[in-house]
């Protein structure tokens, strides 16, 4: 690290641990009390805490510059304002961060987790996910879980190969925001529930512009007791989520509530995710993934060298890296 001497970087440490002990929920992770990096430790940066370094190298990786042209519902959506992956991450990380600050827990490591999430994910929204599952189970009796995936790209993907070297504590937010276990910190948590917060009330928003859904499709029980706008819905989701979480010493939702989100997000799954009117998208997507694999497998000269891992692991990198454009041009 070069000299950065100076009256601020020498005193930086000490002014956020100090803040912290006084603001700082006793259930939050300190920022210079995490489990250790990845694979080695660092010299500490002078003027950003462990955590600011995971969400500056989160940022400024490949992966998550390729959000950007990985869509959310649609594939090559014909508009400007319909969501990208990239546009999830930032609104889930900002929903996020307010959670954090409102529970006094630690917005930075909430932050790094929120924006490295989906950093895996493939390209054309949950359904390149599935696809790309049925793929390596039926072939190799392998799943594909985008959680995993996002966890393996900052672990060994980014940086040709050596990774991202984030702490412990983002990793596992990252690798647990999905699937059967939750994650190890509270800052983990509060991602893990708004990630859906986030991506069903923009998704609906998204179907309605689409013309998919009309507003008075959507379920009536569940919109009058969120709301009938995204933003209230989300500030009634916020609301609860704080409020339910303070009283447990936990990350929690109302039960009313979160049975009213829960079957919103079933509602989207049945009509707009894996429902008729995405049925030729998903065709188009299930045919262009299928072919790239098996032409990858076929001809493993086209991977670069420096991926790691079996044939189907290399072949997996590389099409989950994708963004949809390159993969509808690449087919």
């Amino acid at each position: 690290m070069p000299d950065v001497a100076g009256r601020v970087a020498d005193e930086f440490e000490a002014r956020v641990r100090e803040q912290e002990e006084g603001w700082l929920s006793p259930l939050a992770v300190r920022s210079y009390e995490t489990s250790g990096r990845a694979y080695h430790e660092e010299e500490e940066c002078a003027l950003r805490t462990p955590f600011q370094r995971d969400r500056d190298r989160i940022v400024h990786s490949k992966a998550f510059r390729r959000l950007k042209h990985k869509t959310q519902v649609f594939i090559d959506p014909k508009g400007d304002h319909y969501r990208t992956r990239l546009t999830h991450t930032l609104e889930t990380a900002g929903i996020s961060r307010t959670v954090a600050r409102a529970l006094r827990l630690n917005e930075d490591l909430t932050e790094a987790i929120a924006l490295g999430h989906d950093l895996g994910h493939p390209p054309f929204g949950h359904t390149g996910e599935e696809v790309l599952d049925e793929i390596l189970y039926d072939r190799f009796g392998k799943r594909f879980r985008h959680n995993e995936q996002s966890l393996r790209v900052v672990e060994l993907l980014e940086r040709d190969g050596r990774g991202l070297n984030l702490t412990a504590e983002t990793c596992d937010g990252i690798l647990h925001h999905t699937g059967p276990a939750d994650p190890g910190t509270l800052e983990g948590k509060i991602v893990r529930i708004v990630d859906r917060v986030a991506y069903i009330n923009h998704d609906i928003d998204d179907a309605l512009r689409a013309g998919i859904l009309a507003p008075e499709e959507l379920p009536h029980d569940e919109i009058a007791l969120l709301g009938e706008r995204g933003s209230r819905r989300i500030d009634t989701l916020v609301h609860d989520l704080v409020e339910t979480s303070d009283a447990a010493g936990d990350i929690a939702q109302s039960g009313e509530i979160g049975r009213a989100m829960l079957n919103l997000r079933a509602f989207m799954f049945e009509r707009v995710y894996l429902g008729p009117a995405a049925e030729e998208q998903r065709q188009t997507a299930a045919a262009t993934l299928r072919r790239i694999f098996d032409h990858l497998i076929e001809h493993p000269d086209e991977l670069a060298d420096s991926r790691a891992g079996e044939l189907h692991e290399r072949v997996t990198d590389y099409i989950s890296g994708m963004t949809d454009r390159f993969a509808l041009a690449w087919h």
